[in-house]
């Protein structure tokens, strides 16, 4: 009798950049899956990104060092063929809000049609996590605010680099 084969999990996004909530998820997904590759989404279609791929990469490589059965890649192609290539049999997405919902409940229908073979785990973000998203983690860092409790220390610091004043005046809202 042969042993089992791994149950391999992707963890997809862009990671622009890696949050703690990001990590969270990741985390706990690698408690339950023998291998989770975290797939980084080379060039996004739906945002541009603030930081290069090989930057997106270094940050998650080095906060997730500690982690045996995870790894990183970057994918440039439909995340269900991503899935397939790492032999993974599941996509775990976080969920910190109910857009969050929304959007992955009209992604999940699109890929279900494309790749049945491949389920979908939504893990909730940890409480302590559920109001952090990369794009507030930019806006709070672009303006000179302090990200060191929302990001891992790498991330933190390369944006003391890129704003080391804060942009001058204040945020925009949405409805301006």
């Amino acid at each position: 009798m042969s042993a089992a084969e791994p149950v391999v999990a992707i963890c997809p996004g862009s990671y622009d950049p890696v949050t703690n909530g990001h990590l969270d998820v990741i985390a706990r997904a690698a408690g339950i899956f023998d291998w989770i590759v975290v797939g980084v989404v080379r060039d996004p279609h739906h945002k541009a990104t603030m930081f290069s791929v090989e930057e997106r990469v270094q940050f998650l490589t080095d906060a997730l060092a500690e982690h045996e059965n995870v790894e990183v890649d970057v994918f440039a192609e439909l995340v269900v063929e991503f899935a397939r290539r790492h032999r993974a049999r599941s996509m775990v997405k976080g969920l910190r809000v109910i857009s969050d919902f929304e959007w992955e409940f009209q992604m999940n229908h699109l890929n279900r049609l494309l790749a049945p073979e491949i389920e979908t785990v939504y893990v909730m973000s940890s409480p302590q996590y559920s109001f952090v998203s990369s794009s507030g983690v930019k806006e709070i860092a672009a303006f000179g605010g302090n990200v060191d409790e929302l990001v891992p220390a790498s991330v933190a610091e390369r944006f003391r680099q890129l704003f080391p004043e804060g942009r001058p005046g204040a945020p925009l809202s949405p409805q301006e």
